[in-house]
């Protein structure tokens, strides 16, 4: 079975998306070495995302770059899980899988579609509560060099909760961006 990675770039200041989901800022990351992209898209099988990322996504189609149109620009295929409360607003969409359970099963459905390759969260709210729940076996982080200084935080926990990672790689190729995989401390 692969793992189960939370995978995002992030603004320097914390953001993995501008306010109502603006992704134009992408533009400005470091470029990764030839083969890099395609590489780390090969390792995924199934990527979960949220209902809110989804509709941004068809909301700014027209606007968005051939990189932050598709999932890693557009080097990756595989079945992508969109979980929202209203399936069945967006079930005609052949290219997706709209689920509405809780994110234990989400995980579990996306492990057995995936089988040996890895699952990716994309979403900041569904990977907080994936880790919770100590399903995140790897965080993959990416720096694009901009404040944004609004939008979608990283990880936002009201009252704050405190997880510790450990480096487990840093990606050839992703050095400018700083690319980096952490492992959660288990204690």
């Amino acid at each position: 079975m692969g793992k189960v990675a939370w995978g995002f770039t992030c603004s320097i200041d914390g953001f993995i998306a501008g306010p109502g989901h603006d992704m134009s800022w992408l533009a400005d990351a470091e470029p990764l070495d030839n083969g890099t992209t395609e590489r780390m898209a090969g390792e995924v099988a199934v990527i979960i995302s949220g209902r809110d990322g989804y509709d941004a996504a068809k909301a700014q189609r027209d606007e968005r770059d051939q990189m932050t149109a598709e999932a890693y620009g557009g080097a990756w295929s595989g079945t992508e899980i969109i979980l929202t409360h209203r399936p069945e607003e967006i079930a005609d969409d052949p290219t997706i899988i709209a689920l509405n359970c809780d994110v234990v099963e989400a995980v579990r459905r996306a492990q057995e579609i995936a089988g040996d390759k890895d699952v990716q969260i994309i979403s900041a709210d569904i990977a907080r509560q994936a880790l919770e729940l100590d399903l995140i076996d790897e965080l993959q982080v990416f720096v694009a060099p901009v404040f944004l200084g609004d939008g979608t935080r990283i990880f936002d926990v009201p009252g704050g909760r405190r997880y510790d990672w450990e480096l487990v790689q840093i990606y050839e190729g992703a050095e400018r961006s700083f690319g980096r995989t952490y492992r959660p401390k288990r204690r």
